[in-house]
């Protein structure tokens, strides 16, 4: 009466540390194969037959449940401020990019500047056709250019303002 539950606690203890915890929830099947093995060995030694072993019921005390649960909040922590780290090293980096391209692209208009003024009139005639068009779109706004070469002021009229 007093072997079986010797060796099944020696055998038991000698196999749960062999393991973690999250092992012996996530392994089980492994674990009572092994304590199973192990306790048939061992019974065989005092003449004992066991036909099966089964790991019914798996508890862990308060302290050790609450030890588990901390350390995988601190893990899920651990884990987050690491994407943060990242994300923050990735947002850097793209600002770095983007100030880099944005310096080339203004030493590529210095340069095109230096090299010819096209760029500048360019710059004036599409600046000129977004007013024009902004200008078009309004009902109380009438264009008058000057006709000629001799450089007159062109005019532009508020009609319909309903004498403002």
């Amino acid at each position: 009466e007093r072997v079986l539950p010797s060796i099944g606690n020696e055998v038991l203890k000698a196999v749960v540390a062999q393991y973690n915890a999250e092992q012996l929830i996530t392994q089980r099947s492994e674990v009572s194969k092994m304590v199973r093995t192990t306790l048939t060995k061992r019974a065989a030694d005092f003449h004992i037959d066991l036909d099966d072993v089964a790991i019914t019921d798996l508890k862990f005390g308060k302290d050790f449940t609450a030890a588990i649960e901390s350390k995988q909040v601190a893990e899920q922590d651990a884990e987050r401020a690491k994407f943060m780290v990242l994300k923050a090293e990735q947002e850097k980096q793209a600002s770095i990019i983007k100030a880099e391209g944005e310096s080339e692209a203004a030493g590529l208009v210095s340069q095109a500047l230096e090299d010819s003024p096209a760029l500048v009139e360019l710059r004036r005639i599409e600046a000129a056709k977004d007013i024009a068009e902004t200008l078009a779109r309004s009902r109380n706004v009438t264009y008058l250019p000057c006709g000629g070469a001799g450089g007159g002021q062109n005019l532009l009229l508020n009609v319909g303002a309903g004498g403002q």
